[in-house]
């Protein structure tokens, strides 16, 4: 699992360089100090798939002191590892199924939404401004500018943030986009709001996009690529 090893290198870090408890300390004023509280902050980031309690956060507290310390683990990491894996899988599903009902309202939501068009597949097109020529077909090359949002609008992708349109054959992309886009015409806007199905099903994808996730995207064509 990426996660797991990129979570692994993350606490590699942070106990190289954490010496103390934060909890009594006063917030951070200079560049050295900000950037350790960093550090924390993108640790706590990656634990977030594990939705810890409070008594579940002690005991990771509790490991991480004894690392800091040198002290003798407790248990033999190495035997563990496994077992982190199948709870951050486990938690991360958990997650996904608490949002499911959100996003299931969040696409009943969007159509009913004025000029919505739901499909078959349960896709929700919008067009949000029409373009002109000939629509794409699934096997065109196409360059489009897009944003990414989950149901409570926060955004996980875009690559207007980036200021680089992105090129893709429309029938190795999911689902959802490749049927939303063949509705699009050059120089047109559409949102397209997509159930899990069609998106990135039960597995998910990155942190932020999770098993069962119903996705929005808001989607430029800019032109249908020439061969």
């Amino acid at each position: 699992m990426n996660n797991f090893k990129k979570l692994a290198a993350l606490f590699t870090l942070a106990l190289s360089l954490v010496s103390a408890p934060s909890f009594a300390l006063e917030p951070p004023k200079t560049d050295e100090e900000k950037t350790f509280y960093a550090v924390g902050q993108i640790v706590a980031k990656q634990l977030g798939v594990f939705s810890l309690s409070a008594a579940e956060l002690e005991r990771v507290q509790q490991g991480l002191n004894d690392g800091v310390s040198g002290a003798k683990p407790l248990v033999e990491v190495a035997d563990y590892s496994s077992k982190v894996q199948e709870l951050a899988k486990s938690r991360r599903k958990a997650q996904g199924e608490k949002q499911a009902a959100a996003g299931k309202e969040f696409l009943e939501k969007a159509a009913k939404e004025k000029g919505a068009v739901k499909t078959d597949s349960g896709l929700v097109y919008l067009s949000l401004k029409e373009g002109s020529g000939e629509s794409p077909k699934a096997t065109d090359t196409v360059k489009v500018h897009y944003k990414g949002t989950l149901p409570d609008g926060r955004e996980f992708d875009s690559s207007y943030k980036r200021d680089k349109p992105i090129d893709f054959k429309l029938d190795a992309v999911i689902k959802c986009w490749t049927e939303g886009v063949q509705k699009m015409k050059p120089g047109g806007k559409a949102r397209l709001v997509c159930p899990a199905s069609i998106a990135y099903g039960e597995n998910g994808a990155g942190e932020m996009i999770l098993p069962g996730a119903t996705l929005a995207f808001e989607v430029e064509l800019l032109e249908v690529v020439k061969k």
